[in-house]
């Protein structure tokens, strides 16, 4: 390519030869010039075989839970209409969510008030808070991705309905 032909810069990685991961810079990924791809999920740790980005769904430490009043100020979004499920996308700047500190963009609603969400619509989720008769609802949310959650590796529907029968984790703020 000449210096006066114009460049697609959309895509800044576009084009560019792949980096092997052994020599991956933060810079690298900045630019979207990191490993090749569809490696990013298969890097692994040194003495590991687990991905770096794995996030185990049967372990408590990976789930969150808060109490909150109405209105709560979170949008939620369905996952893909294979998984179904829904995700945290926003939380309302000084809503009862903001306050508390705990929810994050992208948390998975599992449970309202020890009620199974997972794998609902968007609109069946919603009604289970809105229907919840508590002053209080208690959330239950999973800290990773999607196919961490649904995936093969993901929880089994017994672990999570044990999990989720037993109370889930003890709810916090921050």
């Amino acid at each position: 390519m000449g210096i006066f032909e114009k460049q697609d810069i959309s895509n800044p990685g576009e084009g560019r030869p792949r980096v092997d991961a052994d020599r991956e810079t933060p810079i690298d990924r900045w630019f979207g010039w990191n490993t090749k791809e569809g490696e990013t999920d298969t890097l692994q740790a040194p003495g590991s075989k687990a991905p770096l980005n794995f996030v185990d769904s049967m372990d408590p430490a990976n789930y969150v839970s808060v109490s909150l009043q109405k209105p709560m100020g979170i949008t939620f979004e369905e996952n893909d209409d294979e998984t179904k499920g829904v995700f945290v996308v926003s939380l309302a700047e000084g809503s009862n969510s903001a306050q508390n500190g705990v929810l994050k963009r992208g948390d998975q609603l599992v449970a309202v008030n020890e009620v199974k969400t997972t794998g609902m619509t968007l609109d069946d989720a919603l009604d289970s808070i809105i229907s919840a008769e508590t002053d209080s609802t208690k959330l239950l949310l999973f800290r990773g991705s999607t196919k961490q959650l649904y995936g093969p590796t993901g929880a089994s529907r017994e672990w999570l309905d044990e999990f989720i029968g037993n109370g889930g984790v003890e709810a916090t703020s921050a």
